[in-house]
């Protein structure tokens, strides 16, 4: 709450309702007897007391992550390796190829999307992760992969159905249904964005989720290339953006890391 100063924003990323985080600050200006938030119907804004509590919280919540992590990777121990990987990449043969060279060891595989795909490497869930950029690379060793075409996906009765290729100002009209922060260049021209009030935060969905919503007529949404035809259904069709950058994806860990399986691995999925 105290990074975004917009309690939607802060619900969203949080996973939860807004009344409930609403409840959550205000036991906790309960429990400290100070208030930390200064709120009216234009704006909201930290205390002083609340800039304090900010500035000493923020190491201390650090070094509280970084020992889930090394707990988490202790009850792990040495026999299991997990690789997080997002939607449209294959992740096989470097799994494959990790576990050849180490009989024994128990290469898992975890499904991430778009608002959790480091959040599993911070919280000790996985220890790779696959990237799509732009991602928060705090605290992370980021190893880049490959980059591959980011597509426009649309119902197939669409005006831009058919297309080989567009330019994302064909796109400015449209309703985009996922995180306009995952596509800034539609984000900067966006008639909805510049015409109208600030849209209320747009709710995690999965890939299914979307193409569903696509599918109905609700909006577009862009995907990278190899998404995008993994998910081919006959009711949408998806055009290449010609003139925004492709695809970023890298491997990446917590800095702090020093098992030597994770660079191992990062050199298998830069081969493979």
């Amino acid at each position: 709450m105290a990074r975004h100063l917009h309690f939607g924003r802060a619900a969203a990323e949080l996973r939860i309702a807004q009344p409930a985080l609403s409840r959550q600050i205000r036991a906790l200006e309960d429990d400290l007897r100070v208030q930390l938030f200064v709120r009216d119907r234009r704006a909201t804004e930290l205390t002083d007391a609340g800039r304090q509590l900010l500035a000493e919280a923020e190491p201390l919540l650090a070094n509280a992550a970084a020992l889930q992590r090394r707990v988490a990777h202790a009850a792990r121990g040495r026999s299991r390796f997990v690789v997080a990987f997002m939607p449209g990449l294959i992740v096989t043969e470097p799994v494959r190829a990790l576990a050849a060279r180490h009989p024994g060891l128990t290469v898992d595989v975890l499904r991430t999307g778009w608002h959790d795909q480091t959040e599993v490497l911070h919280d000790g869930r996985a220890d790779v992760s696959y990237l799509r950029l732009p991602a928060d690379q705090s605290g992370l060793t980021v190893r880049p992969l490959f980059t591959e075409p980011r597509v426009a996906v649309v119902p197939q009765n669409h005006r831009l159905a058919g297309k080989e290729t567009i330019e994302i100002a064909e796109l400015a009209d449209e309703h985009l249904v996922q995180d306009p922060d995952a596509v800034p260049e539609w984000r900067d021209l966006a008639t909805e964005l510049r015409t109208g009030p600030p849209p209320e935060p747009f709710p995690a969905l999965a890939v299914e989720e979307k193409l569903e919503l696509v599918a109905a007529g609700r909006g577009v949404v862009v995907l990278p290339l190899s998404t995008a035809r993994f998910y081919t259904r006959p009711d949408i069709a998806y055009a290449r953006i010609s003139d925004i950058p492709d695809n970023r994806v890298c491997l990446a860990w917590a800095a702090e890391r020093r098992d030597p399986r994770l660079s191992e691995f990062a050199d298998l999925a830069a081969a493979l």
